[in-house]
């Protein structure tokens, strides 16, 4: 079982009107990981949620669809502190823009003496957004992640930098995380927000030099590129699809990497075995669970059912 490590909220989105002294919001429970999670269960894989969650109104609700969407609660660290709120805006093309309302927050606030005993059960563990570095539950989680490194250990930076504008402090939990991880998962924007001017071919071995098994690159509708240890690399064209908004886009990505690599029950082996054949199908079968996601509103990410016939 996976256990993704991050944060929980609720995405609110501003609905248009002609009145402009009256605001409507319609609010999606989200937060990169929470997403993550949820997609790899939904993708019939086993996955758990580490964060602090609530237990105020929305905390409660949390909780109670990650136990309808059949995602572990055990690690879910239960507090008085409010929930966070992510208030997002999206431009003409559908790409997100995120304020968050986080100080004090339960999943921003879970310290390293707040993290539960990992079980056995566990073989792999994600990390990503806000949560790296935001103290303490960055702290924590640094501390959780060098640990348990002996464990399948993926990462995805999901650059916020509404959260933590220091682009500094991104970078140096990134080389952290970079150390200990198998695989690593970046957006083309994400790459370009930390290392500007840096081709990515050359991040890309940087990473691998320093121990990452696997990087994979997304860059929206264009191709996704990955490069593995052995020396193979591989890019694949996104099936086309109708945007509806990209809210979610990366997550359902992500969740897709990890289900499929996670499906016998040891993604360290998955990955280190990775040919150039598998690792196309590996990377179309995530970038077509994405492209289901950007066909819905928000973060609603794919069920095995709505993938291809061919991909289950």
């Amino acid at each position: 079982m996976y256990l993704v490590c991050g944060e929980a909220l609720f995405d609110v989105f501003l609905e248009s009107g002609d009145d402009l002294r009256t605001v409507r919001f319609d609010a999606h429970a989200g937060g990169s990981p929470f997403n993550v999670s949820v997609g790899i269960a939904r993708l019939g894989e086993k996955a758990a949620l580490l964060t602090g969650v609530s237990t105020d109104m929305l905390g409660n609700r949390l909780a109670k669809i990650l136990e309808t969407e059949s995602v572990v609660t055990d690690y879910l660290v239960r507090s008085g502190r409010r929930t966070t709120l992510s208030l997002v805006s999206l431009d003409d093309a559908g790409h997100p823009q995120y304020v968050f309302y986080g100080l004090g927050s339960a999943d921003c606030n879970v310290s390293t003496d707040e993290l539960p005993v990992i079980g056995p059960e566990i073989f792999g563990l994600h990390f990503g957004s806000y949560s790296l570095v935001v103290n303490p539950v960055a702290d924590a989680f640094a501390t959780l992640a060098a640990s348990v490194r002996d464990r399948f250990i993926s990462v995805d930076p999901n650059v916020r930098p509404t959260v933590e504008p220091d682009l500094d402090i991104w970078r140096s939990r990134v080389a952290e995380y970079a150390r200990l991880a198998h695989l690593l998962k970046i957006s083309a924007e994400d790459l370009g927000f930390l290392y500007p001017g840096i081709a990515r071919e050359k991040k890309a071995a940087d990473w691998i030099d320093g121990g990452v098994e696997l990087v994979v690159l997304t860059d929206g509708d264009n191709d996704v590129t990955a490069w593995t240890r052995n020396g193979t690399s591989v890019s694949v064209t996104p099936p086309a699809a109708v945007v509806v908004d990209t809210v979610g886009a990366g997550d359902s990505f992500q969740s897709a990497l990890l289900a499929r690599l996670g499906s016998d029950g040891d993604p360290k082996a998955a990955v280190s075995s990775l040919d150039r054949q598998r690792l196309h199908d590996l990377l179309n079968y995530a970038a077509t669970a994405a492209a289901i996601t950007v066909s819905r509103r928000g973060a609603d990410l794919p069920r095995s059912r709505d993938m291809p016939v061919s991909m289950r």
